[in-house]
Protein backbone atom coordinates (compact mmCIF):
# COMPACT_ATOMS: atom_id res chain seq x y z
CA UNK A 1 0.00 0.00 0.00
CA UNK A 2 1.19 3.54 -0.74
CA UNK A 3 1.50 5.47 2.55
CA UNK A 4 2.19 8.95 1.16
CA UNK A 5 -1.06 10.81 0.53
CA UNK A 6 0.59 13.10 -2.03
CA UNK A 7 1.64 9.96 -3.90
CA UNK A 8 -1.89 8.62 -3.67
CA UNK A 9 -3.24 11.92 -4.96
CA UNK A 10 -0.93 11.85 -7.98
CA UNK A 11 -2.00 8.30 -8.83
CA UNK A 12 -5.69 9.09 -8.32
CA UNK A 13 -5.54 12.21 -10.55
CA UNK A 14 -3.76 10.21 -13.26
CA UNK A 15 -6.44 7.50 -13.10
CA UNK A 16 -9.38 9.90 -12.83
CA UNK A 17 -8.05 11.91 -15.77
CA UNK A 18 -7.44 8.66 -17.66
CA UNK A 19 -11.04 7.61 -17.10
CA UNK A 20 -12.30 10.90 -18.52
CA UNK A 21 -9.69 11.78 -21.12
CA UNK A 22 -8.52 14.90 -19.28
CA UNK A 23 -5.21 16.61 -19.94
CA UNK A 24 -3.05 16.86 -16.81
CA UNK A 25 -0.30 19.19 -15.69
CA UNK A 26 1.39 20.24 -12.45
CA UNK A 27 1.18 23.35 -10.32
CA UNK A 28 4.18 23.46 -8.02
CA UNK A 29 4.58 19.93 -6.62
CA UNK A 30 0.90 19.04 -7.08
CA UNK A 31 -1.20 17.77 -10.01
CA UNK A 32 -3.85 19.59 -12.02
CA UNK A 33 -6.41 18.51 -14.61
CA UNK A 34 -8.24 20.38 -17.36
CA UNK A 35 -11.95 19.54 -17.11
CA UNK A 36 -12.59 19.94 -20.83
CA UNK A 37 -15.99 18.19 -20.79
CA UNK A 38 -17.55 20.24 -17.97
CA UNK A 39 -16.19 23.61 -16.82
CA UNK A 40 -13.49 23.87 -19.48
CA UNK A 41 -11.21 25.08 -16.68
CA UNK A 42 -8.35 23.75 -14.60
CA UNK A 43 -8.88 21.95 -11.34
CA UNK A 44 -5.94 22.07 -8.94
CA UNK A 45 -5.23 19.39 -6.35
CA UNK A 46 -3.07 19.36 -3.23
CA UNK A 47 -2.56 17.25 -0.12
CA UNK A 48 -1.82 19.09 3.14
CA UNK A 49 -0.23 22.10 1.36
CA UNK A 50 1.78 24.64 3.35
CA UNK A 51 0.24 28.07 3.90
CA UNK A 52 2.45 29.43 1.11
CA UNK A 53 1.51 26.64 -1.29
CA UNK A 54 -2.16 27.13 -0.45
CA UNK A 55 -1.91 30.88 -1.10
CA UNK A 56 -0.37 30.31 -4.55
CA UNK A 57 -2.99 27.70 -5.48
CA UNK A 58 -5.82 29.86 -4.14
CA UNK A 59 -4.62 32.80 -6.25
CA UNK A 60 -4.63 30.61 -9.38
CA UNK A 61 -8.08 29.23 -8.52
CA UNK A 62 -9.64 32.63 -7.79
CA UNK A 63 -8.58 33.99 -11.19
CA UNK A 64 -11.52 32.20 -12.87
CA UNK A 65 -14.91 31.41 -11.26
CA UNK A 66 -15.08 27.91 -12.79
CA UNK A 67 -11.72 26.83 -11.39
CA UNK A 68 -11.66 24.47 -8.42
CA UNK A 69 -9.07 23.75 -5.75
CA UNK A 70 -9.41 20.30 -4.19
CA UNK A 71 -7.52 19.64 -0.96
CA UNK A 72 -6.89 16.22 0.54
CA UNK A 73 -6.64 16.74 4.28
CA UNK A 74 -7.69 15.43 7.66
CA UNK A 75 -7.73 19.00 8.99
CA UNK A 76 -10.81 20.39 7.24
CA UNK A 77 -11.08 23.33 9.69
CA UNK A 78 -7.58 24.62 8.90
CA UNK A 79 -8.08 24.74 5.15
CA UNK A 80 -11.65 26.02 5.39
CA UNK A 81 -10.28 28.96 7.39
CA UNK A 82 -7.49 29.53 4.88
CA UNK A 83 -10.06 29.44 2.06
CA UNK A 84 -12.06 32.28 3.63
CA UNK A 85 -8.88 34.29 4.08
CA UNK A 86 -8.09 33.90 0.36
CA UNK A 87 -11.61 34.60 -0.94
CA UNK A 88 -12.62 31.02 -1.75
CA UNK A 89 -15.83 29.22 -0.82
CA UNK A 90 -16.16 25.68 0.47
CA UNK A 91 -18.31 23.90 -2.14
CA UNK A 92 -17.97 20.35 -0.78
CA UNK A 93 -16.52 18.80 2.39
CA UNK A 94 -18.27 15.42 2.50
CA UNK A 95 -16.19 13.34 0.09
CA UNK A 96 -13.30 11.05 1.01
CA UNK A 97 -10.40 9.27 -0.67
CA UNK A 98 -10.58 5.52 -0.04
CA UNK A 99 -8.17 2.65 -0.70
CA UNK A 100 -8.38 -1.15 -0.76
CA UNK A 101 -5.95 -4.05 -1.01
CA UNK A 102 -7.04 -5.66 -4.28
CA UNK A 103 -6.12 -9.09 -2.92
CA UNK A 104 -9.25 -8.81 -0.76
CA UNK A 105 -11.49 -8.27 -3.81
CA UNK A 106 -13.24 -10.93 -5.91
CA UNK A 107 -11.35 -11.58 -9.16
CA UNK A 108 -14.27 -13.37 -10.87
CA UNK A 109 -16.97 -11.75 -13.00
CA UNK A 110 -20.13 -11.50 -10.84
CA UNK A 111 -23.49 -13.00 -11.80
CA UNK A 112 -26.73 -11.05 -12.06
CA UNK A 113 -29.53 -12.72 -10.11
CA UNK A 114 -32.27 -10.65 -11.78
CA UNK A 115 -33.33 -12.05 -15.15
CA UNK A 116 -34.76 -8.66 -16.15
CA UNK A 117 -31.30 -7.12 -16.16
CA UNK A 118 -28.41 -7.51 -18.60
CA UNK A 119 -24.73 -6.89 -17.93
CA UNK A 120 -21.89 -5.84 -20.25
CA UNK A 121 -18.24 -4.82 -20.02
CA UNK A 122 -15.85 -3.35 -22.57
CA UNK A 123 -12.55 -1.51 -22.85
CA UNK A 124 -11.75 1.63 -24.83
CA UNK A 125 -8.56 3.72 -24.75
CA UNK A 126 -7.39 1.90 -21.63
CA UNK A 127 -10.63 2.53 -19.73
CA UNK A 128 -12.64 -0.50 -18.59
CA UNK A 129 -16.40 0.02 -18.46
CA UNK A 130 -19.22 -1.97 -16.86
CA UNK A 131 -22.95 -1.37 -17.06
CA UNK A 132 -26.24 -3.00 -16.17
CA UNK A 133 -29.38 -2.33 -18.21
CA UNK A 134 -33.05 -3.11 -17.93
CA UNK A 135 -34.05 -3.32 -21.57
CA UNK A 136 -32.79 -0.06 -23.08
CA UNK A 137 -32.72 1.70 -19.70
CA UNK A 138 -29.39 2.17 -17.96
CA UNK A 139 -29.58 0.87 -14.38
CA UNK A 140 -25.99 1.14 -13.13
CA UNK A 141 -22.54 1.87 -14.53
CA UNK A 142 -18.92 2.55 -13.68
CA UNK A 143 -15.38 2.63 -15.03
CA UNK A 144 -11.83 1.86 -13.95
CA UNK A 145 -8.39 2.90 -15.22
CA UNK A 146 -5.14 1.27 -14.15
CA UNK A 147 -2.11 3.42 -13.23
CA UNK A 148 0.92 1.29 -12.49
CA UNK A 149 -0.27 -1.21 -9.88
CA UNK A 150 -3.32 0.85 -8.85
CA UNK A 151 -6.88 0.49 -10.17
CA UNK A 152 -8.64 3.88 -10.04
CA UNK A 153 -12.44 3.51 -9.97
CA UNK A 154 -14.70 6.33 -11.18
CA UNK A 155 -18.35 7.27 -11.75
CA UNK A 156 -19.91 4.33 -9.94
CA UNK A 157 -23.55 5.26 -10.45
CA UNK A 158 -26.81 3.45 -9.75
CA UNK A 159 -29.79 5.22 -11.28
CA UNK A 160 -32.48 6.22 -8.72
CA UNK A 161 -35.11 3.76 -9.96
CA UNK A 162 -32.68 0.86 -9.46
CA UNK A 163 -31.16 1.71 -6.10
CA UNK A 164 -31.16 -0.65 -3.09
CA UNK A 165 -30.81 -3.71 -5.30
CA UNK A 166 -27.09 -4.30 -4.82
CA UNK A 167 -26.13 -2.96 -8.23
CA UNK A 168 -23.43 -0.63 -6.87
CA UNK A 169 -21.65 -3.62 -5.33
CA UNK A 170 -22.19 -5.58 -8.54
CA UNK A 171 -20.58 -2.86 -10.68
CA UNK A 172 -17.61 -2.60 -8.30
CA UNK A 173 -17.05 -6.36 -8.48
CA UNK A 174 -17.38 -6.35 -12.26
CA UNK A 175 -14.82 -3.56 -12.58
CA UNK A 176 -12.45 -5.27 -10.14
CA UNK A 177 -12.61 -8.40 -12.28
CA UNK A 178 -11.64 -6.29 -15.32
CA UNK A 179 -8.81 -4.60 -13.41
CA UNK A 180 -7.34 -8.00 -12.53
CA UNK A 181 -6.37 -8.28 -16.18
CA UNK A 182 -3.52 -6.00 -15.05
CA UNK A 183 -1.03 -6.54 -12.22
CA UNK A 184 -2.96 -4.45 -9.68
CA UNK A 185 -2.12 -4.32 -5.99
CA UNK A 186 -4.51 -1.67 -4.70
CA UNK A 187 -7.69 0.16 -5.59
CA UNK A 188 -8.26 3.89 -5.17
CA UNK A 189 -11.31 6.14 -5.48
CA UNK A 190 -13.01 9.31 -4.26
CA UNK A 191 -16.35 8.60 -2.62
CA UNK A 192 -19.44 10.63 -1.85
CA UNK A 193 -21.01 10.36 1.62
CA UNK A 194 -23.39 7.67 0.33
CA UNK A 195 -20.63 5.90 -1.57
CA UNK A 196 -18.46 5.68 1.55
CA UNK A 197 -21.02 3.35 3.16
CA UNK A 198 -21.00 1.02 0.14
CA UNK A 199 -17.23 0.94 -0.22
CA UNK A 200 -16.68 0.39 3.50
CA UNK A 201 -18.94 -2.65 3.23
CA UNK A 202 -16.71 -3.90 0.39
CA UNK A 203 -13.55 -3.58 2.48
CA UNK A 204 -12.34 -0.09 1.51
CA UNK A 205 -10.85 2.28 4.10
CA UNK A 206 -10.67 6.08 4.22
CA UNK A 207 -7.23 7.67 3.93
CA UNK A 208 -8.21 11.35 3.68
CA UNK A 209 -11.12 13.76 3.66
CA UNK A 210 -11.67 15.90 0.56
CA UNK A 211 -12.31 19.65 0.59
CA UNK A 212 -13.38 21.42 -2.60
CA UNK A 213 -12.97 25.18 -2.93
CA UNK A 214 -13.93 27.72 -5.57
CA UNK A 215 -14.37 31.45 -6.07
CA UNK A 216 -17.98 30.65 -7.02
CA UNK A 217 -20.54 28.69 -4.99
CA UNK A 218 -20.90 25.84 -7.48
CA UNK A 219 -19.96 22.51 -5.95
CA UNK A 220 -19.55 19.09 -7.47
CA UNK A 221 -18.99 15.47 -6.57
CA UNK A 222 -15.67 14.40 -8.11
CA UNK A 223 -16.66 10.74 -7.98
CA UNK A 224 -19.71 11.35 -10.17
CA UNK A 225 -19.70 14.70 -11.97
Amino acid sequence: MIEDITGLLEVWVAGWAGCRGYRTSTEGRFPAALRADTSGEWEFFASEPTDEEFAALADKTASAPARVLTILTNDIARYSSLAVRHGLNVTSDSQAMMIVDMETQDAEDPWLSDDDLTFSTWEQNGVHYAEVRSGDTLAASGRVFVVGETAVFDRIITEPAFQRRGLGSFIMRALAAQAFGHDVQEGLLLASADGQKLYSHLGWTTVSQVLMLSASHDGSDLSLS
